[in-house]
């Protein structure tokens, strides 16, 4: 806790010399209730950070009930954490206005999870009687797996996010959420191996950060103070004492607990779902063009967007990242 204050102070003392800033009211919205895979934004707003930064950020959860994407577009949001890039390929194609202004996680925790040692490596999955797959799921990652990893549509049956089928059947192979369903897997019992699609060539980011191409074009200071600080939030979430973000995050949703944090942030970790790849040279959020590009690539071969549909240069900018913020930090954190 003394490291993350001593963080934040210096921060404080830091802006309140070089900066007269406003504090701009800020809402920003999740893609569902509040968990350990949204801590960076908590941490960020329970421990001062975005204060600090002259921010009065308000989070507004998404949820089962709670639709948050169509309230960035129509102004009720200034900033989402969205999904995978899939989305924002969708705004572009459909004509909203909205921008990726960063990355938080450089892979998609979308995964498939076995019992554990039930099969090899991910190859052998193609020949397993059964895969449970969401309907979005169909429509999305299934194609790729189909047309590029050897998968068959006779293996597919749909997955009704209840682990009863898998739980039932040693050689059931399911979706899942690489910070979820194992961890309730094991819960119940059943031990379990968990193939991450992103470390077999599903390459896009997710969590990524969207915006109104408005709020960049007239306000891009307030902007960058609104991801400097969430990548702050993010490193003190990880590597620093993360109990601000733990009470918030269960004050916001009481079905979490500690012990359930706990685990989903070891699953973040374990996985190196945030801070991995470019990130660690470049701070976390970073995203680059090329993978962008190499990602709608991997979209179009697999029959998932048409080929010409989305202008890329509308889809995502790296001006507010990339610049190694919260480097520093994390040295301070970790002695390193």
């Amino acid at each position: 806790m003394k490291k993350t204050l001593t963080a934040i102070g210096a921060v404080c003392a830091l802006l309140s010399a070089t900066t007269a800033w406003a504090n701009d009211k800020v809402v920003m919205g999740t893609n569902w209730l509040a968990q350990g895979g949204h801590g960076g934004f908590y941490q960020a707003l329970a421990d001062g950070t975005y204060e600090a930064y002259g921010l009065d950020v308000e989070i507004s959860p998404g949820g089962p009930q709670v639709n948050n994407r169509p309230m960035l577009s129509a102004g009720r949001l200034d900033f989402l954490m969205a999904g995978n890039l899939l989305l924002s390929f969708d705004n572009v194609r459909n004509g909203i206005p909205t921008t990726v202004v960063a990355a938080f996680y450089q892979k998609d925790p979308q995964a498939l999870m076995t019992h554990k040692g039930q099969y090899a490596d991910f190859a052998a999955l193609s020949d397993a009687p059964t895969v449970l797959v969401s309907k979005d799921g169909q429509f999305s990652f299934w194609e790729w797996m189909v047309q590029a990893q050897g998968f068959k549509n006779e293996q597919l049956r749909p997955y009704g996010y209840n682990l009863a089928q898998f739980l039932a059947d040693d050689k059931m192979v399911q979706q899942a959420y690489g910070t979820a369903e194992p961890i309730y897997a094991r819960e119940q019992g059943a031990e379990v191996d968990v193939f991450l699609l992103a470390d077999n060539g599903w390459n896009t980011y997710a969590a990524t950060l969207e915006t109104r191409q408005e709020l960049i074009d007239e306000n891009p200071e307030l902007v960058q103070r609104f991801v400097d600080a969430t990548i702050e939030g993010w490193v003190n979430f990880l590597y620093g004492d993360h109990t601000p973000a733990y009470d918030a995050i269960m004050a916001a949703n009481p079905e979490m607990t500690v012990e359930k944090l706990d685990k989903e942030v070891a699953q973040l970790k374990a996985l190196e779902i945030i801070d991995s790849g470019d990130a660690l040279e470049q701070g976390i959020g970073a995203m680059s063009q090329e993978r962008i590009e190499a990602f709608y690539d991997l979209a179009v071969s697999s029959g998932i967007v048409e080929a010409g549909s989305v202008d890329l240069s509308k889809v995502a900018t790296s001006q507010f990242v990339n610049q190694g913020h919260g480097l520093d930090l994390k040295a301070k954190l970790t002695g390193q």
